[in-house]
């Protein structure tokens, strides 16, 4: 099994507290850290509002991020979970994802979706148009990365996007160009878009809802004609790990504490729900057994999300002391 880090950059409220100016550090500190260690890749959120709820803390830009961390650490992968396709014009963005890609020395992943937080949306101006036609807006975007990527021009004259002979060079230095990651669970139209496209796919990671999304995009797979197993498929997990379950469940405590204040007592358990009984909850012993069984069902990626990690990398250092080894 292969595994991401997810770099707190303010989204989450994984932030608070700390003083703007000094935000980047700790992101660079921990993109260090994992750059050093046993990650394989480094992620962050395409999202420009924070959630539950949309407040005024600070949620830093992810394509920005992804040159800052190109250009601080020299192995890990630098991935975004993921990249809106209607925030930024198509042939705009694989521009900017092959100078990334040039910056880093080759270690850029595509996390590409069709968007879903309409707050953001609207008060960015880009309305929210039915989800139908923003997976049409991916379909053809993603059409327009691969001739970016592959012939160094794109032209596509399509219902969402227009370029004529769009140049994106440099070209991205990974060779074929930058992986794509479809993420999303759609049944009929995004899964069917990953079999088209993907090397990867990142959906839904609890057991029974890995499989039923397996099994579907299997299906897709067969009928576009591409080759199910050579797409890898991940999952991200939300943390709570201790050496009892009791500490464990005590982490889950102080992140309630942090959030309460800025998105009230439901919203603030509505997210522990999101972590509390789930995969990478519990003891190092129990998460690698959940893990184990999700990886018999084929999920061989996963990418995980600290929320304390700007305050105590703690249980980072647990989860790479007795869970990762387990997987090698």
């Amino acid at each position: 099994m292969r595994f991401g880090l997810f770099v707190p950059q303010g989204w989450r409220h994984d932030l608070v507290g700390i003083d703007p100016a000094e935000q980047w550090g700790v992101m660079k500190g921990l993109a260090q850290r994992a750059d050093a260690g046993p990650w394989e890749s480094i992620w962050v959120y395409d999202h420009f509002h924070t959630v539950p709820v949309p407040t005024d803390q600070a949620t830093h830009e992810a394509w920005s991020l992804m040159s800052a961390f190109g250009a601080v650490t020299e192995r890990v992968r630098l991935g975004q979970m993921c990249t809106c396709m209607a925030y930024r014009n198509p042939a705009y963005l694989a521009k900017v994802a092959a100078t990334a890609d040039v910056i880093s020395g080759g270690r850029i992943e595509m996390g590409i979706g069709a968007g879903w937080y309409e707050h953001e949306w609207r008060a960015y101006g880009y309305g929210f148009p039915p989800a139908g036609t923003r997976l049409g807006m991916l379909d053809e975007g993603v059409q327009i990365f691969k001739q970016a990527w592959e012939k160094g021009t794109a032209t596509l004259h399509g219902k969402h996007y227009q370029v004529d002979g769009a140049i994106v060079q440099p070209q991205p230095l990974q060779e074929g160009g930058i992986p794509l990651w479809i993420a999303g669970g759609g049944e009929k139209v995004t899964l069917k878009i990953a079999a088209k496209y993907a090397r990867y796919t990142n959906f839904a990671g609890t057991p029974g809802t890995f499989t039923a999304k397996s099994e579907i995009l299997a299906e897709h797979c067969r009928e576009v004609g591409t080759d199910f197993d050579a797409i890898v498929r991940s999952a991200n997990y939300n943390v709570a790990i201790g050496r009892t379950q009791a500490e464990a469940d005590e982490r889950l405590e102080q992140l309630k504490a942090r959030l309460v204040p800025y998105v009230g007592e439901e919203k603030a358990e509505t997210q522990l729900a999101s972590i509390r009984g789930l995969p990478a909850h519990g003891t190092p012993e129990q998460i690698v057994e959940k893990l184990s069984d999700l990886k018999a069902r084929g999920m061989t990626y996963g990418i995980f999300y600290f929320p304390e990690a700007a305050y105590d990398r703690s249980g980072i250092e647990l989860f790479e002391r007795e869970v990762i080894p387990a997987f090698r």
